[in-house]
């Protein structure tokens, strides 16, 4: 046996082999990852609009009730227009194009027709109830805004009459 052969087998004899899944996380450790959250409030989903977290919540504000989660996601399907939402070309209500005569009658029952066409594909959870335009005279010297008033509900979670208000920009 060469004297290489010789160095190697002992360093072989001496070795040690792990496995890094067998080393596992301290108790230390397993304390911080369960008790990230405050009072066992655990995320649902991320806030929109996007928001820079403080203090436990992460990197990004968060949802911490299935209630506020559902609500800004009705809220977004009903401002967001078809081609807006990257790889769900159809996602939304599309009522941009309805802006300018929102409050008419006719308008009116198209925005319903497609709030109902929206929820009906990507929120069946939620039942629409009732519809409602007015008009936002608030800062609005050099921006025309329409306002809609949505209320709903959402039986799984017993939720019954919650108000959505959205505004959509007409002109500016």
């Amino acid at each position: 046996m060469s004297e290489f052969e010789e160095h190697w087998q002992k360093r072989n004899q001496s070795a040690r082999v792990y496995d890094f899944k067998s080393v596992g996380t301290s108790e230390a450790e397993y304390k911080e990852q369960t008790t990230f959250w405050v009072d066992g409030e655990k995320p649902v989903g991320i806030k929109t609009p996007l928001e820079l977290g403080d203090g436990k919540d992460g990197l990004l504000k968060m949802h911490k009730s299935l209630v506020s989660q559902v609500h800004d996601n009705f809220r977004n399907l009903v401002l967001c227009n078809h081609g807006e939402r990257l790889g769900i070309y159809d996602f939304g209500a599309n009522l941009s194009e309805l802006a300018h005569e929102l409050g008419s009658e006719g308008v009116d029952n198209e925005a319903i027709k497609r709030i109902k066409t929206a929820v009906s594909k990507y929120a069946p959870f939620i039942s629409p109830k009732t519809f409602e335009t007015f008009t936002d005279n608030r800062d609005n010297e050099h921006v025309a805004k329409v306002g809609i008033r949505i209320i709903y509900d959402v039986p799984a979670l017993r939720v019954t009459d919650k108000a959505l208000e959205v505004i959509i920009y007409v002109t500016g």
